[in-house]
């Protein structure tokens, strides 16, 4: 299951950031095509932004924002086929704030009825929110399942999807 952290509980609960859905597509894209001292290259090139942003206007890719004021502080995107999400790229500017994204990524599948989230690479970053590696059978198996199965993704679930997260972590983890 997921895992969040009693001091990212805390962060979730002190609101410093504030979470929208949708919103700044294009501005999460660039987010996640910047580079940095740690990661000098970027596979997120013009080509990609364009292909992801016709799959955005149509529904299919999507975006969480995690703002402090009015500055885009982090984020993710990916995207939503069937009940299963696809999770291509995060960045964070800010201490924190790419967590803030996952947790309302996972709030929002939960509600919306998801049963896979692909995180492509399982990083040590994902390991300690308990994303695991299964095998190419499993993963095919599960995959087929969510691809026949219809969800809800969107804004309106957004103001359920993080107290669905909290609560079913207290009623599931005891650190």
């Amino acid at each position: 299951g997921f895992h969040v952290s009693k001091s990212l509980r805390k962060v979730l609960r002190r609101e410093a950031f504030s979470v929208t859905i949708d919103t700044a597509f294009a501005q999460v894209l660039e987010g996640c095509a910047e580079t940095t001292s740690t990661r000098p290259d970027t596979w997120i090139n013009n080509e990609i932004v364009r292909l992801f942003t016709e799959l955005h206007h149509a529904g299919v890719a999507h975006s969480v924002e995690v703002w402090r004021e009015d500055r885009l502080v982090g984020g993710l995107y990916g995207l939503a086929m069937g009940a299963a999400f696809f999770g291509e790229s995060m960045f964070s500017r800010e201490t924190n704030a790419s967590k803030v994204a996952l947790c309302h990524l996972v709030g929002l599948l939960r509600v919306g009825g998801f049963a896979l989230l692909d995180t492509q690479f399982i990083t040590d970053h994902l390991k300690r929110f308990g994303a695991i590696e299964i095998s190419q059978t499993e993963y095919l198996t599960q995959l087929s399942s969510a691809l026949m199965r219809s969800t809800r993704f969107g804004p309106v679930l957004a103001q359920w999807a993080l107290e669905d997260t909290l609560f079913s972590q207290r009623n599931t983890q005891t650190s």
